[in-house]
């Protein structure tokens, strides 16, 4: 009793009413007067689930632990793929691949002439409409383990002359004859698609106790069925049908802890409020500031000011299109707590983009407006005892580092504002450990927190990755940014066009970068790459000019060296790694060529790219890779970042954009990003209508829910910062 047919409409007044007839969830199956009478109250018994999962042969055993398929209940929980075709036998044709439940009728096995192989072996099996002769390759002992009688779950290729080549396997109690969608498995080495199913069939009656933990009242608001139905749907009968409704509630536990964690954040933490009129901030503005801020600029200031006067400490992301003038905003909150007699810290995640974040300040605050330092693990021992000895005193208003940051021994007079930069590649701890930064002897304040974000985040990860935090979004480009053609190349032809494009910037008197491969995920091997391809461009295409060398290896002195005179220009090309992806402004660098461009995200491409198009000339993408790319393509043809990350989340799924998650959330088992977008606006709707009205979820229809959040999530909700 899942469901409901709709209720026939009578064409005239006086004629006798339809009578409807219910129908079983997902399916067309009538429902008798008996199984109506029989859908009385259910008690499932949740601990049936919790018992061992038995799987066997061996090979099978250790590929479902592999799955993590240690019990009943992960196994019912362990959700098809798609699904394929049964068929009968009678229904087979030449060439098909299928999945057919047949019952031995004789089995043997036949030796094989060629030296080293084993003996085939040979079943005749039947069900209802036909018999044929299935065939095992390379496992002899299917003679003694099936015999005549046993009913078999067969995947495989029917060929000709009523042979079936038998792929995957596994007996069942299922009856023979079996037709229709059966369900596709994640597999692994060992325990195949088949088998994984037959287990599934073995343990169905198991479904029944599964625990329900959406309230009765919010199901019925929202046409779901009970979770018991939805998984028989997914494993047996309308899979996308039972899919959704698992994975709204999936979304709904995890909105739900993001909302918490946000709620936990404002109302257990404290901060020191900012009131003060703007003065420094205003100074610097007026007066200081190489250039008029943008409206969107001066919009978010504002929120940020608001902010900052709370006695709770702000918790913003800060996102825009690639060079919105992120920094500027960040720069003002941070004078804020200067203008208060406090300070004030930037946290990025490598450091590289510390030196630059480093170098931009001080460019911005031309003059020496605040006493500032750059502190990272590359800091020499006696310039690190300088500046703690002057960060601990309150001489040192602003400090830019990098993890040293929250190192023992580094201690902060009175920390008001932080500004984290790429806050996902964080951990939960190291957050944290910024946040102890801002305590004091009498006081236990916790800092204002502006994150930072390079890349334009789709809605779909605001309201997952960042959903516990306020989002101010800059869409505006200063005046005077010009456009940025881009194309894509990969014949030599177009290869030797791009050398002589970039020599005719270059002659110009622009300036060039060549970003080279990212061949793994290891520093010292981009770092071979670069140097390799800075030897030979200087040799050869590029000889003619100077040419320098940036990547994440070189020691600190040696990147500001190569990053210094580059931007002074003295040096016509740099040629790098995607240490230059945020940070870098050199207004007369005009062309960029990407080697390998296939291999990197398209926000990714779209942030190095953003690297030019800063000064007063058009400038110049060159992309190799091949030309079918999708994510080229894209690249070639927008220039929103916005609409390409809504590119990016489709082609490659919210877990990658994100990489190594590190929220405290994990990637989403049943939902699909973006495809499951409406499901999860509901579901952040939901949340926050369920949270208004009973916060702590104590009411009694809320018990299950809240409990399976906490199962979900842990039992404390976890503040991340």
């Amino acid at each position: 009793m899942r469901g409901d047919s709709p209720p026939a409409r009578a064409s005239q007044e006086d004629e006798a009413p339809v009578r409807t007839v219910p129908t079983a969830f997902t399916t067309a199956t009538q429902l008798s007067d008996e199984d109506l009478r029989a859908g009385g109250p259910h008690y499932p018994r949740p601990e049936r689930l919790d018992e061992e999962l038995e799987v066997n042969p061996a090979p099978a055993a250790r590929g479902a632990e592999r799955l993590g398929l240690d019990t009943v209940g992960h196994l019912l929980e362990h959700l098809p793929r798609d699904r394929g075709q049964a068929r009968t036998v009678a229904e087979l044709a030449a060439g098909e691949v299928a999945t057919v439940v047949v019952e031995v009728r004789s089995i043997r096995s036949r030796p094989v002439r060629r030296r080293g192989m084993r003996p085939l072996v040979e079943a005749v099996v039947a069900d209802e409409t036909g018999v044929m002769k299935a065939t095992f390759f390379n496992q002899p002992w299917l003679e003694r383990k099936y015999r005549a009688g046993t009913r078999l779950m067969l995947n495989g290729k029917y060929e000709s002359r009523n042979r079936f080549r038998v792929q995957a396997h596994a007996p069942t109690a299922h009856a023979t004859g079996a037709e229709g969608d059966v369900a596709t498995y994640p597999a692994t080495e060992g325990l195949s698609s088949t088998q994984i199913l037959a287990l599934v069939r073995e343990h169905e009656a198991a479904l029944d106790d599964v625990p329900e933990p959406l309230p009765a009242r919010l199901r019925a608001r929202e046409h779901l069925p009970d979770r018991a139905a939805a998984l028989k749907a997914a494993h047996f009968g309308d899979h996308e049908g039972g899919r959704r409704r698992l994975a709204f509630e999936e979304l709904l536990l995890a909105q739900i802890e993001i909302l918490r964690r946000r709620a936990a954040r404002r109302e257990g933490a404290r901060a020191e409020p900012l009131t003060g009129p703007r003065e420094l901030s205003a100074h610097w503005l007026a007066e200081t500031l190489p250039f008029e801020p943008t409206d969107d600029q001066r919009r978010a200031m504002d929120t940020i000011d608001e902010d900052l006067a709370q006695d709770r400490p702000m918790q913003r992301l800060l996102m825009g299109e690639v060079g919105s003038g992120k920094t500027v905003v960040a720069l003002h909150a941070m004078l804020r707590a200067v203008e208060h007699g406090g300070q004030a810290a930037l946290m990025a995640p490598t450091e590289t983009l510390a030196e630059q974040h480093f170098a931009t300040l001080q460019r911005l605050m031309p003059g020496e407006l605040v006493p500032a330092a750059l502190l990272t693990g590359s800091t020499p021992a006696r310039r690190r005892a300088d500046l703690l000895g002057k960060l601990a005193s309150g001489e040192l208003k602003l400090l830019v580092g990098t993890h040293a940051l929250i190192e023992e021994g580094v201690a902060f007079d009175r920390l008001l504002v932080a500004v984290v930069d790429e806050q996902h590649r964080f951990g939960v701890n190291q957050r944290r450990a910024l946040d102890r930064k801002a305590r004091r002897e009498g006081a236990d304040l916790a800092p204002h927190v502006l994150h930072m974000t390079a890349t334009p985040i789709p809605r779909t990860l605001a309201l997952t990755a960042y959903g516990d935090l306020d989002v101010i979004v800059l869409r505006e480009l200063p005046a005077g940014r010009r456009p940025i053609t881009t194309h894509v190349a990969s014949t030599e032809h177009e290869r030797a066009r791009a050398y002589e494009r970039i020599r005719e910037e270059l002659r110009a008197g622009r300036q060039a970068f060549v970003v080279c491969s990212l061949v793994e995920e290891s520093e010292a091997l981009q770092a071979r790459a670069a140097t390799a391809e800075y030897e030979r461009l200087a040799k050869t295409e590029l000889e003619d000019f100077r040419v320098v060398l940036l990547h994440g290896q070189l020691r600190s002195r040696e990147k500001q060296e190569a990053m210094a005179d580059f931007a002074a220009g003295g040096a016509d090309v740099l040629v790098a790694t995607t240490v230059i992806e945020v940070g870098i402004d050199v207004p007369n660098a005009s062309v960029m060529l990407v080697e390998n461009a296939e291999r990197y995200g398209i926000s990714q491409l779209h942030q190095l790219r953003g690297r030019i198009g800063r000064g007063e000339h058009d400038s110049l993408c060159l992309l190799f890779g091949p030309k079918e790319s999708a994510r080229l393509r894209a690249l070639e043809r927008h220039r929103d970042g916005f609409a390409l990350a809504e590119i990016d989340l489709e082609l490659r799924g919210e877990g990658d954009m994100l990489g190594t998650r590190q929220s405290g959330l994990a990637a989403f088992r049943v939902a699909r990003l973006p495809e499951d977008a409406a499901l999860l606006e509901r579901a952040r709707t939901v949340a926050s209508e369920l949270l208004a009205a009973d916060p702590a979820l104590r009411e009694p229809e809320h018990v299950l829910l809240d409990r399976a959040v906490r199962h979900t999530f842990g039992d404390e909700t976890t503040i991340s910062a």
